[in-house]
């Protein structure tokens, strides 16, 4: 186990009851403070949104994030080797260390108009949702401790993680949890939408690019030769009638073919054609089965596709892995499952546990307490150009996410 999870789950029972937290006057002031501060937050997320921050290209955001953390009161703030903001608030002593993490990175390519623009009650603009929204939860919870100097047991690291999207592949939060790096005790996501979701399922992924390449040549001249794009065709239909029997045989997975490329020319045999697969489960077990049907599929499509060529070179195939994301699961009745919960039906909503990819499926992995709890508002369009964020009583959410941070990191008696 890395230093990260040297206080795990199991060995910190000392949560604070939520409603006892939360009957509290000098925590009820700060609820109410953050309810003030987050309702006047719409210009930072504009300003940060306006920023962009495409996978590996965070830097900028990163560097404007971090100046928000020290104006909100924080004098240890760094920006650490891989790009990640670490905004420090130390605890008087005797409780874990919480990590607060909301990512830096959108999905969205270089070059993608990120302009936010309003639209009656909503605001329109790529990653203003997912999960810009998330970061200025961070600062509006961080705003409303200082000013009410709120202590905690343990320290509060706020986190503005890189690599949380797509390719990036977890980067942030695999290096904060290195062995070396800081003992981190729970770890709480801010990212999706829901003010009730209590996220305990890390839902795992692989990712592989799956390649064919041959000797290429012309449409006309070297017909008969062995067709990268044609083999690769039959191969994700192959995967396609063989996975599709897995995910409805057994626990939650999907597929997905996400991207496909390769060639030169319309009128030329390709030298190389490609595909980006997807596979998610919670279930280890799918995934491997998963796998399995993905390499045979391009087995045999290669195969078959070979024994129809009359000449030339074989075609060759390969499968890189691009991605991998852990599953695992927090117990429903472990201390912080319970204090979200408990938060949850405080601030009036149905808790409901669930699944999903995120920044926690890292500690998760590694035995660290980890959930992910909504960013607030309400929203739509996530990892489209038409994203869109409404504040809606936006505020729960980060009084949410303050409760069970105070719940994990604990609070000194009065």
């Amino acid at each position: 186990v890395p230093a990260g999870a040297q206080t795990p789950a199991s060995d910190h029972q000392g949560f604070q009851p939520v409603e006892s937290l939360a009957a509290r006057p000098d925590v009820t002031r700060a609820l109410a403070v953050a309810r003030e501060i987050d309702a006047g937050s719409e210009p930072v997320l504009v300003e940060l949104t306006q920023i962009p921050a495409p996978p590996f290209d965070e830097a900028a955001r990163a560097a404007r994030f971090a100046e928000l953390l020290g104006e909100a009161g924080l004098a240890d703030v760094v920006i650490d080797d891989v790009g990640n903001v670490l905004g420090h608030r130390a605890g008087v002593g005797g409780g874990p260390t919480v990590a607060v993490v909301a990512h830096l990175d959108t999905v969205f390519p270089p070059g993608t108009d990120v302009t936010v623009s309003r639209r009656g009650e909503r605001l329109y603009a790529p990653g203003i949702g997912d999960d810009t929204r998330g970061l200025v939860l961070l600062l509006s919870m961080l705003h409303a401790l200082e000013e009410t100097g709120l202590e905690t047991l343990g320290d509060l690291l706020f986190v503005g993680s890189v690599g949380e999207e797509g390719l990036g592949d977890l980067r942030g939060v695999r290096h904060l949890l290195r062995e070396d790096g800081p003992a981190i005790g729970a770890f709480i996501a801010i990212d999706g939408g829901s003010d009730s979701r209590v996220v305990n399922q890390a839902l795992g992924s692989r990712r592989y690019r799956v390649k064919v390449t041959g000797p290429g040549g012309h449409s006309w001249g070297d017909f008969g030769l062995g067709n990268p794009a044609l083999a690769l065709a039959r191969a994700m239909y192959l995967f396609d009638d063989a996975a599709g029997t897995v995910v409805n045989t057994g626990p939650a997975a999907t597929y997905s073919v996400g991207r496909l490329g390769g060639g030169t020319s319309v009128n030329a045999i390709p030298h190389e054609s490609w595909a980006e697969v997807d596979l998610r489960s919670v279930d280890h077990g799918q995934l491997d089965r998963l796998d399995e049907v993905l390499a045979f599929s391009v087995e045999r499509a290669l195969d078959e596709q070979n024994r129809r060529r009359d000449r030339g070179d074989a075609l060759e195939a390969s499968l890189e892995t691009i991605g991998e994301r852990p599953s695992g699961t927090v117990a429903s009745d472990h201390p912080l499952v319970r204090a979200a919960m408990e938060a949850t039906r405080h601030l009036g909503f149905v808790p409901r546990l669930g699944a999903a990819s995120t920044d926690a499926n890292i500690p998760i992995s590694l035995g660290i307490p980890a959930i992910t709890l909504g960013r607030g508002g309400r929203s739509g369009g996530a990892h489209s150009l038409d994203e869109w964020w409404s504040d809606d009583e936006a505020h729960l959410a980060v009084q949410r996410a303050m409760l069970v941070a105070l719940a994990a990191a604990g609070v000194p008696a009065p």
